[in-house]
């Protein structure tokens, strides 16, 4: 009697390998091995660290810029930076983090300021990148996957070239089966079994994969939305920075996968500003007040202004009920920008709005 084999058709699952082309996908799985983890952090010497009089010589759990004097180098960014406790006499600290590029060139000799977005914390005078101890790479296996044609058919080649995939797309479903989010991967066949999970399913380890993995940080975030987007508002108000910005990644990959219908001029909307404490908690805000629980209209002051242009479900004009506006008056009108130059992302909100004919009632 012959077994029944689940193609990746039949087979209803949260992860869809896909060509970054297109066409039928390689294929489906319900779970994902390597998708989150640490991701490779840099670390930097400051040579001739000063901190300032106001600020502490360490720090942890902030974004951090370090903005070169010179002005030949743009400003980069370190998230989750923290100092490390080693001895390296005066004027010597270790600061590690994520890199938001591939940082700046080595032997750069000029002084670089360091700020957290809200106060400068010091200068030093050089610095040098820290080469890391090699870490093993981690793959990224499909457990109880349901093969697709094209799949099946290049397992049985088993060539090299067969077990390259190239550049491909793993789509990431919620519960509903509506795409959460998705990830662009370099897909290379590493190995392959039969699973214990059902007939006809394998399991596929892939190398050379994300090149980094999802910041284990994102996962319980992750974890809340494979459920269906939010039915409530304020989810996320009890989150860290760090944690609302994945919040909010979520939300716009959302949105700008969804056709919107713009409501009708006029309207008025009300935003609850008792949570607005950093600057995704103001765009998350922001987006629920227009679009309901886990709603999207803007993450950042140019994504505002895209929103306002339309299809983001929102007409101008309009009128929006800021309450308890004094939190975010007093988070966020004394800031610093990447570049180290002051800023009031509160005032700055407020002009983007009312260029476009919104008008707020601060309460």
């Amino acid at each position: 009697m012959m077994r029944t084999v689940q193609t990746a058709e039949q087979h209803r699952a949260r992860f869809t390998l896909v060509g970054s082309g297109g066409g039928p996908p390689w294929g489906t799985c319900t779970e994902a091995d390597g998708l989150f983890g640490r991701p490779q952090y840099r670390t930097y010497e400051l040579f001739g660290w000063a901190p300032e009089d106001s600020g502490p010589r360490g720090w942890a759990g902030r974004r951090v810029w370090l903005v070169p004097d010179d002005e030949v180098l743009d400003p980069w960014l370190l998230e989750d930076a923290r100092t490390l406790d080693h001895d390296l006499g005066p004027g010597g600290l270790l600061v590690s983090g994520l890199d938001d590029r591939e940082g700046p060139p080595e032997g750069h000799r000029g002084r670089v300021r360091l700020h957290d977005g809200r106060r400068w914390l010091g200068a030093c005078h050089e610095f040098t990148r820290v080469l890391p101890a090699r870490q093993p790479t981690v793959p990224l296996v499909l457990r109880g996957l349901a093969p697709g044609g094209g799949l099946r058919a290049r397992l049985a080649r088993g060539t090299r070239s067969a077990r390259d995939l190239e550049y491909a797309v793993l789509e990431i479903r919620d519960d509903r089966g509506e795409l959460l989010t998705d990830l662009s991967m370099r897909a290379r066949i590493a190995a392959w079994q039969p699973s214990c999970r059902g007939t006809g399913l394998i399991d596929l380890e892939l190398d050379g994969g994300l090149g980094a993995p999802v910041p284990a940080h994102a996962r319980p975030v992750w974890e809340r939305w494979f459920a269906g987007p939010p039915d409530a508002p304020g989810a996320w108000a009890r989150l860290d920075t760090c944690r609302r910005d994945v919040w909010l990644g979520l939300a716009r990959d959302r949105a700008c996968r969804r056709t919107h219908r713009d409501r009708s001029a006029g309207r008025t909307y009300e935003l609850d500003g008792r949570h607005i404490t950093d600057r995704p908690g103001l765009f998350l805000a922001l987006g629920e007040a227009v679009n309901g629980p886990g709603g999207y209209f803007g993450g950042c002051l140019d994504g505002l202004v895209d929103c306002l242009r339309g299809n983001y479900g929102c007409t101008a004009p309009a009128t929006l009920i800021w309450r308890d506006a004094d939190i975010a008056r007093t988070h966020l009108s004394h800031t610093l920008g990447a570049d180290g130059r002051s800023r009031d992302l509160f005032a700055a909100v407020l002009g983007v709005l009312a260029e476009a004919g919104v008008q707020v009632t601060l309460r």
